[in-house]
């Protein structure tokens, strides 16, 4: 049997959730994600001054944001297992304080061979939020998982949606190094705080580093609930890439004719929607996730409505593009995290490797929508985009109806609070 060591609550916490988590330390983990995260999405309104300012072609300059995503792949697949292997309070500060590390690299680049290498070491790190995910729902009782798990999707999502916002200000203020260097300031600090403020905790898995790469892999072919959480995670975030992907060609295009800092600005439009990352966290706790994830699947076709009234320009276009944007992020956060809280209730010994396998999927999801975005924008424009997104938003729904009737068919229609509190039942045992 794995087993997990938790001690008490750092001295002066507030009550938690479970010995070892409290109010104070959950906004700690919060902060932590989003800041981890953040650095991968820097970059994107920050190409064109970057290019000119170490004289890189504009493909070279592309070239940093997939070096990113692929680094963050990477990270996903090599180093998020390792959390049911070594302590995670260790691991968690480890890849925090590397990050802040090569955050320094890629400030400092002189070229673009340390720049490329700086942000793909980066990506790699970054998925120290990956590890404090799990952390958080193993250290919080069954019955506030989902809110956990929401409050610190919070963080992450506002760290994606906000780095666009927050880049562009501090290229404006001192250049577009300053943005890494004072990221690789808080990701120190952060690496600090992790290490005084979080309990240690120890899963021994038992398997060898080969074995448990394997044996996450093999997480797809045994459990279900992965396979099907783990396709709606990937059209979703499929979805939500396109949005993100194509929003800054139309802003800027004929239609709004909107400068870089302008384009930034429509992140806080999204993190709106961030906040049902909490939301359908608490409403997971209440056994209702398979509900939500239907209600959100059905929201996010809907959302392509509104954003494809957007197209035209104007100040009618532009509400209902904002309205498309804020519905589609709450719907695609309401989902990942109904999502999760399934997965997570699966097999709690293996927390980190399921959250390793699923958030791949959730991860090739977005590259692709990403692509695909790409080719429909050059044959077909903001239309074709929406028709792309509304068709990826169909499947989901499809996808969330077969389950559903799955489900049924099997007997396995117990809510999702039923499913959490038996699969925790069994597994850890927690001392101080």
């Amino acid at each position: 049997m794995e087993t997990e060591h938790i001690p008490e609550p750092p001295a002066g916490d507030a009550p938690g959730t479970r010995p070892g988590l409290g109010r104070g330390t959950l906004l700690l983990m919060s902060v932590a994600a989003g800041l981890s995260v953040a650095g991968n999405y820097f970059a994107q309104p920050l190409l064109d001054v970057m290019g000119r300012d170490l004289h890189l072609p504009a493909a070279t300059a592309a070239l940093v944001v997939t070096v990113a995503q692929v680094g963050y792949g990477l990270g996903l697949l090599l180093l998020v297992p390792l959390g049911d292997l070594l302590e995670r309070r260790r691991l968690a500060v480890t890849l925090t304080a590397a990050t802040a590390l090569f955050l320094t690299v890629t400030a400092s680049a002189p070229n673009a061979a340390l720049l490329l290498t700086g942000t793909a070491l980066t990506g790699i790190t970054s998925v120290a939020a990956q590890v404090v995910v799990p952390y958080a729902a193993t250290l919080a009782a069954p019955a506030q998982r989902g809110r956990t798990v929401g409050t610190v999707m919070t963080g992450l999502l506002l760290g994606i949606l906000l780095a666009r916002t927050a880049a562009g200000l501090l290229a404006e203020l001192g250049g577009w190094r300053t943005v890494y260097w004072v990221n690789a300031a808080l990701m120190l600090l952060m690496a600090v705080l992790l290490r005084l403020r979080l309990p240690a905790l120890r899963t021994t898995a038992g398997l060898r580093y080969p074995a448990l790469l394997r044996s996450t892999l093999a997480l797809f072919g045994q459990e279900p609930v992965l396979r099907w959480r783990g396709a709606l995670g990937a059209l979703t975030f499929a979805g939500f890439s396109v949005l993100w992907t194509a929003l800054a060609f139309l802003m800027s295009g004929p239609s709004y004719g909107w400068q870089e800092s302008a384009i930034g600005l429509l992140g806080l439009v999204g993190a709106a929607g961030s906040l049902a990352a909490s939301v359908g966290g608490r409403l997971a706790d209440r056994g209702l996730a398979h509900r939500v994830t239907g209600a959100a699947a059905f929201l996010l076709l809907g959302s392509w409505g509104l954003l494809a009234l957007g197209g035209a320009g104007g100040t009618w276009s532009l509400a209902a593009l904002l309205a498309g944007v804020i519905v589609l992020d709450l719907a695609a956060q309401a989902v990942h995290v109904s999502n999760q809280n399934l997965v997570y209730a699966i097999r709690p010994e293996a927390r980190n490797r399921l959250n390793s396998a699923y958030m791949t999927s959730y991860f090739v999801g977005g590259a692709v929508g990403s692509a695909l975005t790409s080719a429909v924008w050059g044959m077909a424009g903001w239309s074709g985009v929406c028709v792309l997104g509304a068709g990826l938003a169909l499947v989901v729904v499809a996808l969330w109806v077969a389950d559903r009737m799955r489900r049924r068919a099997s007997g396995g229609g117990r809510t999702g609070r039923r499913q959490a509190a038996t699969a925790e039942a069994p597994a850890a045992s927690l001392t101080s």
